[in-house]
């Protein structure tokens, strides 16, 4: 039996019980996917929190973009951080740099003890960071329990390397989570390269929507979405997933 969790980047409420059916450990719970995911509406979270049994982490992320966050953006981080404890969340993912693309450990810091007792994970904009031997003592400096990484490539699998460096440099100080295109067919190989025991993914399938009228017209998302598609996480990836991480 492994020992490895998966942490599912769940959507929506409905992906969020997808990723529980499917076994997984923990959610990372987001909105706006397509923008790299953003906070979820206090309304979405309290619904997920009152299903799941399984960890509920919440995306601290105002837009998305770059991230460097003016007072104001931070001030809605920090009063996002307060209802997600309210709601009873356990954890939240955060992420702020300099102007410079180094890891804000003041601001980061102040999140982390805003948080607690919650679990905080670092999350991508390490990837964006300088100098990652450097980002990866200052998050540790932040207080953060966890790190999600692809290893400063387009994907962990490409940046595995990166990310065998950082799971030995950080120890037990701080769990290195592998994440950006993390497949069942990848998975054993990652573990095996990596060292690391706690992955990210979303196993998503697309289906359907159930509209019986589309106005071909008229958009409202980005240029060539599919508006009247859904992609959502699916119960039996995520399943193939956890089967196939075998050390």
């Amino acid at each position: 039996m492994s020992d490895i969790l998966l942490e599912i980047c769940a959507g929506s409420v409905t992906s969020c019980l997808a990723a529980q059916e499917g076994g997984a450990h923990r959610v990372e719970f987001c909105d706006n996917l397509l923008e790299g995911g953003t906070t979820p509406s206090y309304g979405q979270i309290a619904v997920a929190r009152e299903r799941l049994w399984i960890g509920l982490n919440v995306i601290i992320r105002p837009r998305g973009g770059d991230f460097l966050y003016t007072e104001l953006e931070y001030e809605v981080m920090q009063r996002d951080i307060i209802a997600c404890k309210k709601l009873g969340a356990d954890g939240v993912v955060i992420g702020i740099l300099t102007a410079n693309g180094y890891i804000d450990v003041p601001r980061c810091k102040a999140l982390v003890e805003l948080a607690s007792p919650m679990q905080v994970t670092f999350h991508r904009a390490f990837d964006v960071a300088q100098n990652p031997l450097k980002a990866l003592e200052d998050v540790i400096a932040t207080g953060c329990n966890r790190l999600l990484s692809s290893g400063q490539a387009a994907t962990a699998s490409e940046g595995a390397t990166m990310l065998k460096a950082l799971q030995t440099a950080a120890g037990d100080r701080l769990i290195v989570m592998p994440g950006a295109g993390v497949r069942s067919n990848n998975i054993a190989e990652l573990v095996a390269a990596t060292g690391c025991k706690e992955f990210h993914t979303s196993a998503r399938l697309p289906f359907a929507s159930k509209m019986r009228y589309c106005n071909p017209n008229v958009h409202m998302g980005i240029p060539g979405q599919d508006e009247y598609a859904l992609v959502e996480t699916n119960a039996g990836l995520v399943k193939e997933i956890i089967a196939r991480a075998t050390i």
